[in-house]
């Protein structure tokens, strides 16, 4: 504050000392007056003066402004108009009356300015909050000054008030509501206002994605109209590569919210010549840089091979392809689109098979990449496209072997056309190769060089290409060809830089030899080429030539390095002290120093795109300074080592190529492996879903089956229903009618229900006898009882001599103890015996003793072992005895149970025979009622009734008269 009211009383050209009076009343009437209205006019005055007085109503009214901000919050009116103060007081956006001359000298001030004013209401945190909890009203005239302020205070300090914003509650979140305002004014500042709040800070572009913010700015932009939008698309644009560019968490979440498959409709631009406004030139072109985001090749892998296949499988690489090879679109941006599908297809596999089918729409059509690089070639093109075609080219060989197989095919001799109708990639690197304008050499140079890039196989396929370079001269090869143009250096003509060419060759022939002995070979098989290179080296040249000696060098070193000693002449001891002899090894080293030390190497070295302001700073290739940086030290290494160290380690390359060729075989086994687990998968997926669909059929058969079940039975019971209904309507029709036909009927069904009754009487005979056969077998069931309890006797003798068994064990035991023991006291004596034999003679006497002794004993031992086999005998006897008893008792225990399911059994078939029972007396009964109101309907009708007997008597007879003439009856009646 005491810095800016200097500024302010130094300045000469300074307001009147009226206005500086009328800035004081107003600020003391903001602080005093008690009425609202005269606060308000006042805030109104001040906002009037602050554009044009800006430094003294900063200085002045700031303090009663943001106290005005703290407690007028109630009236929307002073609110606003001390926003558009504080607004007028921070921005540096200025009037354009300025002169020219005072342009500069006015801007810098008025950026000092802003940037104090900001830096002293950001000193208080809560000035900040305080505006953001501003924002929350509706009101337009608080929300949308409120909004202006707060981009202001970013635009001037911006990671302070980020800071701020960050630590505050919800600070982001009451941002985030601007999106979702109705009101399209304060919602596009709101776009511009989070463009200035996501500016460089991750957490803060992680909390605004997850907030749902791609969902809200991709809604914006299709409502806009894509790329036909006006600056409200631009500026959504810009905040999408803000929260996106260089933030991997952000673009791992834009990528599984499947939000790249909505970039699709933004490339749907046609194929109209007209259209193109200059708006909706920038609008693709920043659709195309956020694209290029996504798939950066300084993003981690994984990332982007994701995101690639992603582009891929929505068709966002195939529309891109469209406008590639579509009419009518600006320089600029079918620039940016050959570099968009770069980097799309860059290491992928898919995407540069699709790429490589991409057909231009000419007459006869052509590959897309044919047409390309007769663009990189045409020094007529604009450098900028031909750089991109380049980076194209470069992107579709990356990590391509099959593109590098395709391209270095169209140069072999068995695949070149004859006929000459059509020109391949490989005659167009050819002819660029060996143009007469320098930049057409070095990109067709760099080219090939990517086709060779890591691929032995196609460095070796390349020694076979021929060129027949005029009439009656025998052919020569491509690299041949390539040696004779760099040996003669600056005497053919050339358009461009002088050593351009020269570079662009020696970088192609160090990747071609590099890792290929048999090219290195074909190479010193040349006499003239080594010579060549220790004259290039040797010489003391320029600046210039400085770089062309230090290639010189590592092509030499390269020849040496990868020397596989197959001519005499050229081996690598020899090559050695060939530099020895006309170089010296230091000098060799420096020159070979003189690559990496150059100013453009490390430009190339950062970005594989290759972006050079003009076409003099097109020196290096970024995959060339890689090969470089692997190979500098491996040569240094190798011209200072001995003979015998290079043996050495030519067998430890041996026994490492044993070892990769072994690594390489199982990888390749591994390979097959996955492929035929991934078939096996694919089988069992399919085979699932044939058994789900096969379970879904049977379901539904099952329940359709169920249906025809339900409807039959539908139709079984409304048959009978039916049944039922014309039995009562024909028993109505019987008693109303008086016909004598009917009559008839009414007999015929009277003899019917007889017939019924006395069939029904049978069964009820039957049933008693059933019945009494069923008593009868529960008098045997009791018998049956009595033999499961004498069962249940036998079983207590069963535990009987189970008891008896275990004494006689019991007995067993102690008599096979005594065994035992005698034996022991056998043994014994019979060692006594035999001590008493060899130490003396023993009188005849005491053998006599001890023989007796001994027979007793063993008497005694024979009679306990005749005992205990006598004893073993019965327990086996008892044990058999004892099975028998038991399976006895199982026999018994089964048909016991089987006599009492049986007796279940009768039980039920009794309880249902007298349900039936019951059933016929009611039925009988039902019958007796039918008969009497018959014979009652029959009376009523004045026919004569007979008695029960007689009609028993009657029925006979006429069953007698029926069998003779049925027909009597009705001509009696």
């Amino acid at each position: 504050m005491n810095f800016l009211r200097g500024v302010m009383g130094g300045q000469s050209a300074g307001p009147q000392h009226t206005e500086a009076e009328t800035i004081q009343k107003l600020c003391d009437r903001v602080a005093s007056s008690t009425l609202l209205d005269d606060r308000r006019n006042a805030v109104r005055a001040l906002k009037s003066l602050s554009k044009k007085y800006r430094l003294e109503v900063g200085i002045q009214a700031m303090e009663h402004l943001i106290h005005v901000l703290q407690t007028d919050r109630s009236d929307s009116e002073i609110i606003g108009y001390a926003l558009d103060t504080l607004y007028n007081i921070i921005s540096n956006e200025e009037e354009e009356e300025v002169d020219d001359v005072e342009e500069e000298n006015s801007t810098r001030q008025s950026e000092d300015l802003g940037s104090q004013f900001t830096e002293i209401f950001i000193k208080q945190q809560e000035n900040v909050t305080l505006l953001l909890s501003l924002l929350e009203e509706f009101d337009f005239h608080v929300r949308w000054p409120g909004v202006k302020l707060l981009t202001s205070l970013l635009k001037q300090l911006g990671p302070q008030v980020q800071q701020i914003i960050l630590v505050s509650p919800m600070g982001v979140s009451r941002l985030m509501d601007l999106l979702a305002d109705s009101r399209e004014v304060i919602r596009n500042d709101g776009v511009l206002l989070l463009q200035a709040l996501t500016r460089s800070n991750g957490a803060i572009q992680k909390i605004v994605a997850f907030e749902n913010a791609f969902e809200r700015l991709l809604d914006i932009i299709s409502e806009e109209g894509n790329s036909d939008g006006g600056i409200v698309v631009e500026d959504c644009l810009i905040l999408l590569q803000n929260l996106l560019k260089n933030n991997n968490s952000n673009q791992n979440f834009f990528k599984e919210g499947s939000y790249i498959q909505r970039m699709k409709p933004w490339f749907e631009v046609g194929d109209e010549n007209s259209g193109w406004s200059a708006q909706k030139v920038t609008n693709l072109h920043l659709m195309l840089q956020l694209v290029r985001v996504l798939v950066s090749p300084t993003n981690p892998p994984g990332a982007t091979s994701s995101c690639q296949k992603a582009m891929f499988q929505c068709g966002l690489l195939q529309q891109l392809c469209t406008i590639l090879m579509a009419t009518g679109v600006p320089a600029d941006i079918l620039t940016e689109t050959i570099n968009t599908v770069s980097e799309v297809i860059r290491g992928c596999q898919v995407n540069q098979d699709y790429f490589a089918s991409v057909n231009a729409p000419s007459n006869p059509p052509r590959p897309a990449i044919v047409v390309l690089l007769m663009s990189m070639v045409n020094e007529r093109q604009p450098f900028v496209l031909r750089c991109a075609v380049l980076y194209c080219f470069q992107c579709f060989l990356y990590k391509n072997q099959k593109g590098q197989g395709e391209i270095v095919s169209t140069l072999l001799p068995s695949t070149i056309d004859a006929t000459g109708n059509s020109v391949s990639a490989g005659q167009l690197l050819c002819g660029g190769l060996f143009s007469t304008d320098s930049l057409s050499n070095w990109c067709a140079a760099v080219a090939l060089a990517h086709a060779l890039q890591e691929n032995a196989t196609q460095k070796e396929q390349l020694l076979r290409v021929q060129l027949a370079t005029s009439i009656g001269n025998p052919p020569v090869s491509l690299l041949q060809q390539c040696t004779n143009i760099l040996s003669q250096g600056d005497k053919i003509d050339r358009r461009g830089s002088k050593i351009q060419t020269r570079v662009g060759l020696l970088m192609l022939l160090c990747t071609w030899l590099s890792n290929c002995p048999i090219a290195v070979t074909h190479f010193l098989h040349n006499s003239a080429n080594v010579p060549f290179l220790t004259g290039q080296i040797a010489e003391n040249l320029g600046e210039e030539e400085q770089l062309v000696q230090g290639l010189c060098a590592l092509l030499l070193g390269i020849s040496i390095y990868f020397n596989d000693n197959s001519l005499e002449s050229y081996m690598k001891e020899k090559l050695k002290q060939l530099i020895e002899k006309r170089i010296g090894k230091e000098n060799f080293i420096e020159k070979l120093g003189f690559i990496s030390k150059h100013e453009l190497y490390s430009r190339a070295s950062q970005k594989p795109q290759p972006n050079f302001p003009s076409p003099e700073y097109m020196i290096f290739d970024h995959e060339f300074t890689k090969l470089v940086k692997e190979l500098e030290g491996v040569i240094t290494k190798a011209i200072y080592k001995s003979s015998e160290e290079d043996k050495k380690e030519e067998e430890v390359k041996k026994t490492l190529e044993q070892h990769d060729n072994i690594v390489t075989h199982y990888k390749n086994m591994i390979r097959e492996q996955d492929l035929q687990l991934e078939e096996l998968r694919q089988q069992v997926s399919t085979l699932k879903c044939q058994n789900e669909q096969l379970q879904t059929a049977v379901t539904q058969q099952v329940s359709q089956i169920q249906q025809h079940k339900d409807q039959y039975n539908l139709l079984k019971i409304q048959l009978g229903k039916d049944n039922q209904h014309q039995g009562s309507y024909s028993e109505g029709a019987q008693m109303n009618g008086i016909q004598p036909e009917e009559i008839g009927r009414l007999r015929e069904e009277i003899e019917e229900l007889k017939r019924t009754q006395e069939l029904l009487q049978s069964q009820l005979t039957e049933k008693d006898s059933m019945i009494e056969n069923l008593k009868s077998s529960q008098t045997s069931g009791t018998n049956e009882q009595s033999s499961a309890i004498v069962s249940a006797r036998d079983s207590e003798q069963v535990a009987e001599l189970k008891r008896e068994l275990a004494t006689l064990k019991s007995q067993l035991n102690s008599q096979s103890v005594e065994i035992t023991k005698l034996q022991t006291e056998k043994q014994e004596l019979l060692q006594k015996t035999e001590v008493f034999a060899k130490s003396v003679e023993v009188q005849g006497e005491t053998e006599t003793i001890i023989a007796t002794k001994t027979t007793d004993v063993e008497g005694r031992l024979s009679a306990l072992l005749q005992e205990t086999k006598e004893l073993k005998n019965e327990i086996k006897a008892l044990s058999e005895e004892r099975t028998a008893i038991k399976e006895q008792l199982d026999s018994s225990n089964s048909t016991i149970a089987i006599l009492q399911t049986e007796k279940d059994k009768l039980e039920l078939e009794i309880t249902d025979s007298k349900k039936e029972q019951d059933d016929l007396l009611v039925l009988l009964a039902d019958q007796d009622q039918k008969i009497l109101s018959l014979k009652n309907k029959l009376k009523d009708l004045g026919h004569p009734v007979e008695e029960e007997d007689e009609l028993e008597s009657g029925d006979q007879e006429d069953e007698d008269d029926e069998s003779e003439d049925p027909g009597k009856d009705l001509d009696h009646i």
